[in-house]
Parts: structure tokens; sequence; C-alpha cells
């Protein structure tokens, strides 16, 4: 297997352009998810059952307290060029207003305009999704992170950030699965995690 080279001699935007050109071309299985992460472009493979239980609990949980305007995605690419990123969030919360101004050849949002990411683990996204993806979206200024990590040491975690300046989120909250989660404004919304499967 060869490396991708991208040169970078016309500068850092047309690397970029180049590295979501071959985002965007890129023809990867069904289910699987097409990232750039750390300026590599990266193919996941579907989630596992439980891991789609969990988003479909923590959707279901959102919908109760999202404004009308507002949408939950679980295909949302969000982008944070200054990174070398573009991701597809587990979920994302943002204004419907950020999708439909984009033009119809826009598959991305600025991070930026997300109000809430989580990130659900999976064995093959372990790093990404710890370091590499909150350190993104903390850049980027996402509001609020929640990582729900299935796979963490001494047994699943969910890790609330916020508060994000450079380059770095406040852990707002910490918990194992059982353990309420308390999002806070916009959402004012507590999570239970107890029916979550480890």
């Amino acid at each position: 297997m060869s490396a991708l080279t991208i040169d970078c001699s016309e500068g850092p935007s047309a690397e970029w352009d180049e590295l979501v050109r071959i985002w965007e071309e890129t023809d990867a299985p069904e289910g699987c998810k097409v990232e750039i992460i750390e300026g590599i472009i990266t193919v996941s493979p579907a989630p596992a059952n439980k891991h789609n239980v969990i988003a479909g609990k923590l959707q279901r949980a959102l919908y109760t307290v999202i404004p009308e305007d507002w949408g939950i995605y679980q295909t949302l690419a969000v982008s944070v060029p200054s990174r070398s990123g573009l991701f597809i969030p587990d979920l994302v919360v943002a204004p419907e207003s950020e999708l439909v101004e984009l033009s119809e050849s826009e598959q991305y949002i600025p991070a930026a305009a997300a109000t809430f990411i989580a990130e659900i683990t999976s064995k093959s996204s372990l790093r990404h999704d710890r370091v590499s993806k909150p350190a993104a979206f903390a850049h980027a200024g996402a509001s609020l992170y929640l990582l729900i990590d299935r796979w963490a040491n001494g047994g699943p975690t969910v890790t609330l950030y916020g508060e994000p300046k450079d380059d770095v989120y406040r852990v707002l909250q910490a918990g194992k699965f059982g353990d309420a989660i308390h999002l806070p404004a916009p959402f004012d919304l507590v999570i239970d995690t107890g029916p979550f499967p480890g």
C-alpha cells in the first residue's frame, strides 16, 4: 500500500482544496465513513450495532429539547481546514440554516457552526475520537463535544467537553455508563447513560 502525497507548492489553500477533492471522489464501500484527519484521508468501517443503539438513544433525547429550526445529523461532515480536518461525527446538532445556505456542491459545514458534536468510539477510531477530533473541534470553536467511549480502560465512560480555548476543551463532566450527564444551555438536558449498551 502506498501513501497519498499532496503537492503543497501552491500553498495551504491549494493543499486543502486537493484533499477535499480527493475526499469527494473517494468511493468507499456502503456504510463506511470517509474523513480527513490531520491531513490524511481515512476510511472507517460501518459502526457496530451497540454503537448505533447509543446514537439512536442520544438522538431521541436531543430531539426533545432542540428548537424546530435545528437538526440532528448522523452523516453531516464538518470541516476544520486550519487543522486539515474534515470529519463525519456520529451526531451533529446544528441550525438547519447552516445546511440550507450551502450550495448543492458543498457537502460540509464549518465545525464552528455546530452547536453540539458527539462521537461514540469504535475500536478503529479510538485515537482520533479521543485526541485528534476534540483538538480540531476545540480549535474551531465548536461549543460542546461529547465523547462516549465504549472502549475506555476500566469500562465505558462518557465525557462532556466545552468552553474551547487554544485548541483545548475544558472537561465539563465525566462519568461511567449509568451516570447522568447534563448538557448545559441551550440544551439543558440530562442524558441518562444507564440504557447505553457497553
